[in-house]
């Protein structure tokens, strides 16, 4: 369970082993037995009992931003990386065998990608023969990826981050011809983004970073040790590289708000700048359709898990394998 305090005026605190949410409509407690992680944005509070009972019971405490990124993190110094772990994964990085790994992440996003757009149901001829006509461009440069061959990541990289933004550019221009008029979008934008369709897009890859930042602490891997993205300062760039593999869960859950029409001017706003942002129930309403289907058990190579959890034993898989190296 998650507790999430996007509401302005918010404020979280400790009664004994629970917490206390107070909000303008009254005071909520909440036992600690079975919450994961807190997650906090601007205008909210948390006192520093209640964050000490989240280290105590190991309980993340994430403070997100307005799109959904994590801006800092509090966790348990129980978690941490063994210097094993970390002498193996900086062994990694500068190995021939990171190449094979980062070619199959990408490979495996077009396919991810291939999959949501086979999943939509085409309203005219027309679009269905796009579709067609997107797969099998996907297709060419899934082959092309699984064929670059280098010594060190350095040698391949140009050329992936080539190769996938154009699968991605295809992919999206496809994948909007199922939305509804109303919400389609003339291209991705990040930083800031110009529609609600990229809006929720971008929170929810904000949401998916946080989850997975933790899932690489909590198994003592250090997520600002890259493979592919390496030249980013300061930055958890390991998440980077990850979150190719997971993010068709928000692309599927952000086009089944889109295309059941749910989304009304309640949920966002519109700065003079031309740039959109989520406000309070839109986030909500995302946080929690997200939470769902990250919670919906699937089986993923034989292993029946939440989609959450596969993350996390996707994690320990990489620790195990790095812990070897080190």
């Amino acid at each position: 369970m998650e507790l999430v305090l996007n509401t302005f005026g918010t404020s979280l605190s400790r009664d004994n082993e629970g917490f206390v949410i107070l909000t303008k409509e009254g005071k909520q407690c909440i036992p600690a037995e079975g919450i994961t992680s807190i997650q906090i944005s601007r205008g909210a509070q948390i006192t520093s009992d209640a964050v000490l009972l989240a280290i105590e019971r190991e309980i993340e405490v994430l403070f997100m931003d307005r799109s959904g990124r994590p801006m800092g993190r509090i966790w348990s110094p129980k978690y941490g990386s063994v210097s094993t772990i970390r002498k193996g994964q900086l062994s990694f990085t500068f190995s021939k065998e990171a190449v094979a790994w980062i070619r199959d992440v990408i490979s495996r996003k077009i396919e991810n990608q291939q999959a949501l757009l086979m999943m939509m149901i085409p309203r005219t001829p027309e679009i269905e023969a796009t579709v067609r006509k997107s797969i099998n461009r996907l297709e060419d440069y899934r082959t092309k990826v699984k064929g670059v061959e280098g010594d060190i990541v350095a040698d391949v990289a140009p050329t992936l981050r080539g190769w996938e933004g154009l699968a991605s550019k295809i992919y999206f221009n496809t994948l909007n011809l199922f939305l509804p008029e109303a919400y389609r979008f003339k291209e991705r934008s990040q930083h800031p983004a110009m529609d609600v369709a990229n809006a929720l897009f971008n929170y929810g890859y904000g949401l998916l970073y946080g989850k997975i930042e933790g899932a690489l602490i909590k198994a003592g891997i250090d997520p600002y040790v890259g493979v592919m993205h390496r030249d980013d300062y300061n930055r958890p760039v390991l998440v980077y590289d990850i979150i190719e593999l997971y993010r068709v869960w928000v692309d599927y859950v952000v086009c089944s708000l889109l295309m059941q029409q749910v989304i009304t001017d309640e949920y966002y706003s519109v700065r003079e700048d031309g740039s959109c942002w989520l406000e309070a129930l839109g986030r909500r309403v995302l946080i929690q359709s997200l939470n769902d289907y990250l919670d919906e058990v699937i089986m993923l190579k034989g292993v029946s898990r939440s989609r959450l959890n596969q993350i996390s034993l996707y994690a320990q898989n990489l620790a195990l394998q790095w812990k070897n190296l080190g």
